[in-house]
């Protein structure tokens, strides 16, 4: 079985990387969450399915308030990433789909624009990773994306998830339809 911590336990005492910091959602991160997603609309609606339905800041904070039940239920846990030199917001990164019985979940992540391209995702995954496995005792970690996303990949290739396959047409995202290279990171791979 997967141990999760308490949610509250780790907002006092936050996931700490060399420049970031991160939170498990709660309600009150909606707006800043509304924000970034706002913001950066056209870069994540190319990948993200559900961008199109987060119209407003009330989805952002129904957003929120359901991360905190989904980490109270054990079925996801998703944190704010927040840089440490000055506790800006940076994207979300999470542990989607746990799957008790099997100690599984999917790594999921998203990156407002302006904090692209320096490494912050990769940084915030592999701190996630760890605690995935050291923390949560997870032994499988999926990951999925786009075929033609090469940031992600990129992402996804730096963490050592080793490829399984191509899920076709899996996901139906900005009008068209995705395929998706599956990948998986077990406890007991080399790092």
């Amino acid at each position: 079985m997967l141990i999760l911590p308490p949610r509250q336990e780790l907002r006092s005492r936050p996931i700490e990387t060399e420049r970031l910091l991160l939170f498990p959602i709660d309600g009150s991160d909606g707006p800043e969450i509304w924000h970034a997603v706002s913001s950066s609309r056209s870069a994540l609606q190319r990948w993200l399915p559900w961008v199109q339905f987060h119209t407003d800041a009330a989805a952002s904070t129904r957003f929120a308030e359901a991360c905190a039940s989904d980490w109270e239920h054990g079925r996801a846990l998703r944190f704010v990433i927040r840089e440490r030199a000055h506790r800006s917001f940076a994207g979300v990164v999470g542990l989607e789909s746990c799957v008790h019985i099997h100690r599984s979940c999917e790594l999921g992540y998203w990156l407002r624009r302006e904090s692209t391209g320096r490494g912050l995702m990769t940084e915030a995954c592999r701190a996630v990773l760890t605690f995935a496995f050291q923390q949560m005792g997870a032994h499988r970690v999926r990951v999925a994306a786009a075929t033609d996303n090469a940031a992600s990949l990129a992402v996804i290739g730096r963490l050592g998830f080793r490829f399984e396959g191509i899920a076709r047409q899996a996901e139906w995202c900005d009008g068209r339809w995705l395929d998706h290279g599956v990948f998986a990171l077990l406890a007991t791979d080399p790092r």
